[in-house]
């Protein structure tokens, strides 16, 4: 029992941590389940039988001040330490024997209290909450606005819950980083052989590097040339190679490597984004080249032609999609929108014959080998390695040409990755240097060994 609440601690605590959008949600019963059944049905005779105490001759208020109670311990839970006033103000104005002496005496005015808590919430709600409050002032019902104020309670802790999660996310990324690296070094005592998977990850990352360097030296270098262009390899530049490797992963057929085993559904989810971008990217390139200058600063044509291909690209990785289909619907709906905005601006719409070039160039987007989605592709790749290699700094890499249409986009999905790869690093380091040390040991042995035979 330890172990499986253990376990999900961590795990809870990892979902903040890489998580940015993290927020805790009130819990939603099916619709037509038993739970949602039984509370919808205690919830109303509650409420019901409030409401039958209240219309009493003389009303009763054991329900009321039972609730008075609660909205006070509420209120209450709200207050930071220096909130000294407002504490004074709620436990005076809210004091239940008080109250309770009114109500026996004849005197309670139930309707004065309820105006002070609503006000006392405007002031200690979030501004996003100011629209549920001014709604409590227009009900008049004495019923239905209890209902309705613990409801905008439930909210206001709701929101309470949440800015304390993103307070102590960066002193939980701390504490959760350790916490995991001593559960997978415990793990890793048990398995030695535990870190296959990532030595065979760095390891395809050093030699795809090497490859990459020693292309890019100039063809009459020398075997010398060769081994000092590859020895300058370092650990953080393999990492991030090997990072940029999990956006291409194939997740039916490879095993994920051991550490970054916890996070694969998030980077199998970034892969599919960016699968997606990539063919919306690809498309709209192609649109611009074909349409010229006349529409590429259009104010809204581009996010138009977006939102068309985002549509007709919606479920792309189910099996049931068919792309080929897709890009020809795609292709009719852009060829439409671009003769319609060249006619609303005084241009000369396109004629068929270009038409159906356009067209065959946006089916052409299927073929993996298109020799515009493998440039658009290498661009996205290049954005992504400039950023995890510049992530200390806070400011984003320039996006490089042609991919201004979707630059947001883009970057979205590179602040949520990075963040990713980050706690990552933070967690894990240790061993990555570990593996990286021997592997690049290696090869630069290797390499000056050739060098010597040569």
């Amino acid at each position: 029992m330890e172990t499986a609440k253990g376990v999900t601690n961590m795990a809870l605590a990892h979902e903040i941590v890489v998580n940015g959008d993290f927020q805790i949600k009130p819990a939603e019963l099916p619709e037509h389940s038993l739970e949602k059944k039984v509370r919808d049905i205690v919830h109303k005779a509650f409420w019901d039988c409030l409401e039958a105490q209240l219309k009493e001759d003389p009303p009763t208020y054991d329900h009321a001040i039972k609730l008075l109670g609660e909205i006070k311990e509420n209120l209450l839970s709200f207050l930071l330490p220096g909130h000294t006033r407002l504490r004074s103000q709620i436990t005076e104005v809210l004091d239940l024997d008080l109250i309770k002496q009114e109500a026996e005496n004849g005197a309670l005015d139930i309707s004065k209290l309820v105006e002070f808590v609503i006000g006392m919430m405007g002031t200690l709600c979030a501004p996003a909450r100011d629209e549920e409050i001014k709604k409590l002032k227009d009900i008049n019902e004495i019923v239905p606005l209890f209902r309705a104020i613990f409801s905008v309670l439930d909210l206001m802790k709701m929101d309470m819950a949440n800015f304390a999660v993103s307070s102590i996310r960066p002193k939980l990324m701390q504490q959760s980083a350790e916490y995991e690296r001593k559960k997978f070094q415990e793990f890793l005592e048990k398995q030695p052989n535990s870190l296959d998977l990532v030595t065979r990850w760095l390891q395809e990352a050093a030699d795809d590097l090497a490859k990459l360097r020693c292309k890019m030296l100039p063809p009459h270098c020398s075997a010398d040339g060769a081994a000092g262009g590859a020895s300058t390899l370092c650990s953080a530049a393999v990492q991030n190679q090997a990072y940029l490797k999990l956006l291409k992963w194939d997740h039916v057929n490879r095993p994920f490597p051991e550490t970054v085993l916890m996070d694969q559904t998030r980077f199998q989810e970034i892969q599919l984004e960016l699968e997606q971008l990539l063919l919306i990217g690809t498309v709209l390139l192609v649109t611009f080249s074909a349409a010229g200058s006349a529409l590429v600063d259009m104010p809204g044509f581009a996010e138009k032609i977006k939102t068309i291909v985002k549509v007709l690209l919606t479920g792309m990785h189910l099996p049931s999609f068919n792309l080929k289909e897709s890009l020809a619907t795609i292709g009719e709906k852009v060829c439409a929108e671009v003769n319609s905005c060249l006619s609303q601006h005084g241009f000369t719409p396109f004629s068929a014959e270009r038409e159906t070039v356009l067209k065959g160039q946006i089916q052409a987007v299927a073929n993996p080998e298109n020799t515009i989605c493998r440039l658009i592709d290498s661009r996205i790749q290049k954005f992504l390695e400039n950023y995890l290699a510049s992530s200390h700094q806070k400011s984003l890499p320039a996006v490089p040409g042609g991919l201004g249409p979707i630059q947001r986009e883009l970057e979205e999905i590179a602040v949520k990755y990075v963040r990713l790869v980050n706690y990552n690093k933070m967690v894990f380091s240790p061993y990555y240097d570990a593996v990286l040390g021997k592997i690049l040991t290696e090869e630069e042995s290797r390499l000056v060994g050739k060098s010597e035979e040569s």
